[in-house]
């Protein structure tokens, strides 16, 4: 597995070597299929040209400078140099552990990017990574941590994935919107009785055990199968827009979701073939 990153995962005395290494793909929160923006009437791929409308023309990279704009128009210049000062110059190359918490205690909310910890080559350096992988899935804990990368911070967790430990970036308090509008908003809100136990039915009608191969891209697989009729040279037929669904009961929404589910569980299940009924010894003799 390719790091892109190696250190080690620091905590009280202890130094476990570790590699940072990307858990998806570069792409996988955009299609896999990326495109080029083309002129329409030759096909060539467009420039983009870097244009000060002041000047009317075209400017090179060393006339460029970073801008903060404090009011409309208003810019507060920022050259490399102060980007530079403050940079944190940490060249430790650690994960600095600062406390441990239960597991289920941090909201998938604060994920940023996840990435595999990937253990050190030799035996000796393999031992604490094991150690401490199977102590944290023990307790069901994971480590609030924070380290540097090319002079800037990133707050991360580790928590135990299987057999091997996963390190997520965190997000800053300050960069999750508050629910609070939400739970404001459904205060007051009452359901009943037979709603909820509906609401259960629907759930345990539904219920299986989580697949990651059922993780597919719908679209993905009609992009692919798009490009390819195209280079065939076939004609796209556009599909017919799909109706509006009315605005129903919510009760009858819900015993036609349970019945739904019914329905489907008994196609699914296996045909069992009937015996066939013994002859009695009147209908032999006849």
């Amino acid at each position: 597995m390719r790091t892109s990153w190696n250190g080690s995962l620091s905590f009280g005395l202890v130094s476990i070597p570790v590699g940072l290494a990307p858990a998806t793909k570069p792409a996988a929160r955009q299609s896999d299929v990326s495109f080029r923006l083309l002129h329409r009437e030759c096909s060539t791929p467009i420039k983009q040209k870097r244009w000060c409308p002041t000047h009317d023309r075209e400017v090179t990279q060393d006339e460029i400078v970073r801008g903060f704009e404090v009011t409309k128009g208003q810019f507060v210049i920022v050259e490399d140099a102060d980007l530079e000062a403050i940079e944190q110059a940490d060249d430790s190359r650690s994960i600095e552990i600062t406390r441990f918490v239960p597991a289920g205690d941090v909201d998938p909310i604060f994920f940023d990017r996840t990435y595999f910890l990937v253990p050190g080559a030799q035996p000796a350096q393999r031992r604490p990574y094991v150690l401490l992988l199977e102590a944290m899935r023990e307790t069901q804990t994971a480590a609030l941590g924070r380290f540097v990368r090319s002079g800037r911070e990133s707050l991360c967790l580790v928590r135990a994935k299987d057999d091997a430990l996963a390190l997520e970036t965190l997000y800053l308090a300050e960069d999750v919107y508050s629910q609070a509008e939400i739970a404001e908003a459904v205060e007051d809100t009452k359901v009943k009785k037979n709603e909820l136990d509906l609401a259960r039915q629907v759930i345990s009608s539904l219920a299986g055990e989580f697949e990651p191969s059922e993780l597919a891209s719908e679209y993905r697989r009609d992009l692919r199968a798009l490009l390819e009729a195209k280079m065939r040279g076939e004609e796209i037929v556009t599909p017919e827009p799909v109706e509006v669904a009315p605005v129903i009961d919510l009760m009858e929404a819900l015993k036609a979701s349970v019945a739904a589910a019914k329905t489907t569980a008994e196609d699914d299940e296996p045909a069992v073939k009937k015996p066939a009924r013994k002859r009695s010894a009147r209908a032999k003799a006849s």
